[in-house]
Formats: C-alpha cells, structure tokens, sequence
C-alpha cells in the first residue's frame, strides 16, 4: 500500500490559502468588534428628544423637554471652553422625572471615536453627578455629541447636545 509523499498538513497548505485563511479569521474578528459596539450602545429602544436652541454646553447647562415626562439639565462644567483628556465635572438635573439611572454618552459626530460611556451617581432631587472625559482628538477642533439616557422602569428617554471640543495639544 502506498503513503502518501506529502503527510505533514503545514506543508501541503499552499501560501495562498493560509493568506485567505488569515483574511477570513481578521475580517470576522472586526465583524464581531463593529457588533458588538452597536449592540453596547443599545440607543434603539430610547425615545429621543431635541434640545433647546441656542444651547451652547461651552457656555453652561442645557436644558431639554421630554415630552410631558419633564425636562433634563445638563452641565458638563465647561468654563468657555471643552478640551479632550480635561476630567468634565457632569451634573444631569431632572425636573418632573423620576429616573432609575443616568448615563452620558460622548459621541463623535463626524468620526467613529468609540463607545465613551460614564454612568451618573444619584444626589437626590433629581442631581446626578459624575465625571467624564472626552478623549484625545484627531484634530484641533472636533465635534462632539453628549447624549443623556435616563432610565425610568422599561422607558427610557434621552437628548442629545451638540458641542466642539479643542485638542488638548498646544
């Protein structure tokens, strides 16, 4: 009976194929990373509210209606200026809601900058306080998104507020 010339699997792999083997194996590690940060961000089940014109977060607090749930407030602490890497004092104030949890969430609004997520401490009054940071910039000015989620029962309600961030590079 014969043997085979080749029975060593390493060898009678061409290059090839562990190329389109490596490729495969990249191309589902990136699939299951990009699902897996959509999923994180689990904003599909909110019911979103605008906030106020002319709100400008550099200036002070931002207020926005939910509805006829009540409002929410929020002041990220910025005293005329946001700056990536800066620790961000945030303070969410909610007026005629009573919320199980809040969370803020940094968004970059022209890039994917990732999942920057910072849960709030309930004060009391519906004050809930935190601190956050936005990360380091790609450019020198860049545009960010802070969306609040609060959390009542199975509701959840948020806004978003707009603002641009200076890199922290001189």
């Amino acid at each position: 009976m014969p043997t085979p010339a080749f029975t060593d699997p390493a060898i009678s792999r061409p290059p090839l194929l562990r190329l389109l083997v490596l490729f495969t194996l990249g191309t589902v590690a990136v699939a299951l990373w990009y699902l897996t940060s959509y999923s994180l961000r689990g904003s599909d089940d909110v019911s979103w509210f605008p906030e106020e014109a002319g709100c400008e977060l550099t200036q002070g607090a931002c207020r926005a209606s939910l509805g006829g749930d009540g409002s929410l407030t929020l002041d990220l602490g910025a005293d005329g200026k946001i700056r990536a890497l800066e620790i961000l004092p945030m303070t969410v104030v909610l007026e005629g809601v009573e919320a199980e949890s809040v969370v803020v969430d940094f968004i970059g609004r022209d890039m994917d900058m990732g999942l920057h997520r910072y849960p709030l401490v309930r004060e009391g009054d519906g004050t809930f306080r935190g601190e956050g940071q936005i990360p380091i910039c790609t450019q020198t000015v860049m545009p960010w998104r802070a969306r609040v989620i609060v959390t009542r029962g199975e509701r959840r309600l948020g806004s978003g507020f707009n603002f641009e961030v200076e890199s922290s590079r001189l």
